[in-house]
């Protein structure tokens, strides 16, 4: 949660300088930071689990009776001889020999979708990945909860995270000074990061949740309505790594915002609290 600023009244003597307000609570910072860990070892061990059957479908069965694949990672034979990578999206195939497919040295080619340096555990065991995903998938889901939860009665989430009209209005110019790598170091969020925040977290995170628990046969018979909202449980798994990508996108370009806009002043919010807002920030709460 982002707790209310030390000062909420900026002295126009004090504009010239910048301030140190307390920008995030104890609770966003612990949940932020048990998110992370969390990602972690679901993502690596993730793509241990989907190594083990390296393809992607729609609807609610698969096998060789069914033509409903839409993506593979795997190696094939060409005619030369060779052992090649081949990643399939949609019938078209890509060769991703080298990462994808087939990997590691050439005298000692590792034949799997991922490699081992982006799986946990390394080599191929799909019960200790299991294990593991599981583990930090009920982690994942329990801070979720408690952070929802926290939110709703402290006012975190209307406050900071849901975009308010004025915030949409804004959002051409919040673009372009992102492109031009212009920051506000104010108080709250911009427009665009309220929007972005607001879909991982209410949508992308609810959907890695409600998509990993259609995918259990257990969760399946106490709720087989699950099946119905997401088309199918080989659907939900499509969507599952669907939102896994883009939550990795989400996560490299949120590293590079935080060192483009200054590391130090957010990391430190974000572990201590304490934020640095600017002169130029303050003239314009100021109405200056």
């Amino acid at each position: 949660m982002m707790a209310a600023a030390i000062n909420s009244t900026t002295p126009e003597t004090d504009i010239s300088q910048a301030l140190i307000i307390r920008r995030h609570g104890l609770a966003t910072r612990l949940t932020h930071w048990l998110w992370a860990l969390a990602l972690f070892f679901l993502l690596l061990s993730g793509l241990q689990i989907f190594n083990a059957h390296p393809t992607l479908y729609l609807g609610q069965q698969s096998g060789f009776a069914f033509d409903n694949g839409v993506l593979s990672i795997s190696a094939a034979r060409t005619q030369d001889g060779e052992v090649r990578g081949v990643t399939t999206l949609l019938g078209l195939g890509v060769d991703t020999t080298g990462v994808l497919g087939v990997s590691g040295a050439a005298d000692r080619r590792d034949y799997r979708a991922f490699p081992a340096w982006l799986t946990v555990p390394s080599y191929q065991d799909l019960a200790t990945g299991r294990v593991i995903h599981f583990f930090f998938a009920w982690l994942f889901a329990t801070v979720f909860l408690v952070w929802l939860v926290a939110s709703l009665i402290n006012g975190h989430l209307w406050r900071d995270i849901l975009p308010s009209a004025s915030d949409i209005s804004g959002l051409p110019r919040s673009f372009v000074n992102h492109v031009r790598f212009r920051f506000d170091h104010g108080r709250s969020y911009n427009g665009l990061q309220k929007l972005s925040y607001a879909a991982v977290l209410l949508v992308f995170f609810p959907l890695m949740i409600l998509t990993g628990l259609t995918m259990s046969p257990g969760m399946d018979a106490a709720w087989p309505w699950l099946i119905d909202v997401f088309a199918g449980r080989q659907t939900a798994r499509t969507i599952h790594f669907v939102v896994m990508l883009l939550l990795v996108g989400f996560f490299a370009i949120h590293i590079f915002m935080v060192f483009a806009a200054g590391p130090i002043n957010e990391l430190r919010s974000m572990i201590t609290g304490r934020y640095r807002i600017d002169s130029e920030a303050q003239r314009k709460e100021a109405g200056q």
